[in-house]
């Protein structure tokens, strides 16, 4: 894929060469260089905010509580996930707060402890397999990142985005979860 981007960026100079627009890209490079920085200064502070209150919540236990709390439903979908279980309740807790770059480091923690246990390295479990697709589907009670770009950006009802949020990855995730346990079943009889 970056190939691809980069061939459409270098196709895309050079057409702006060969017409006489050279002034225009560099132009617009440098706008959309600093409107980047910018936007990023914008949703750093939510983001830290939630980043924060994620560690205390992790030092807290409330962590360890919700995974206690999610033990049955993380059973059913990840039977075999072993020490990988606590950073995949992080991963799902993020995830549910609105925190999708924060689950980030924690899903991918989880995925290199299933495949630790995995009997065939590199080839993908059923558990890393659920895992990936309810990471997907990402159910998310409160979007935090997204009210928080919503809100640094100027919108009159940064709120008015969370129902609909979350209806829709409510309805993916129980999709999701449907097709994982219907997939999964024949295979965990023969392992």
């Amino acid at each position: 894929m970056s190939i691809v981007i980069l061939f459409l960026l270098l196709a895309g100079i050079v057409t702006s060469l060969f017409l006489g627009r050279g002034g225009e890209v560099l132009s617009a490079l440098q706008s959309g260089a600093f409107e980047a920085v910018e936007n990023l200064l914008r949703i750093s502070g939510a983001y830290l905010l939630w980043m924060g209150l994620m560690n205390v919540a992790e030092k807290a236990g409330l962590i360890s509580a919700l995974s206690r709390l999610l033990s049955p439903f993380l059973s059913l979908l990840f039977p075999r996930a072993g020490k990988a279980k606590n950073a995949i309740s992080l991963n799902l807790a993020a995830n549910v707060l609105g925190m999708g770059n924060a689950a980030t480091p924690f899903g991918l923690k989880a995925m290199r402890l299933l495949n630790e246990s995995n009997p065939r390295p590199g080839i993908a479990t059923n558990e890393m397999c659920v895992l990936l697709a309810v990471n997907a589907s990402c159910l998310e009670l409160f979007p935090a990142t997204l009210v928080g770009m919503r809100l640094s950006f100027g919108s009159a009802d940064p709120m008015a985005v969370a129902l609909p949020t979350l209806l829709s990855s409510l309805a993916a995730t129980l999709v999701a979860v449907v097709l994982c346990l219907l997939l999964t079943r024949p295979c965990s009889s023969q392992s």
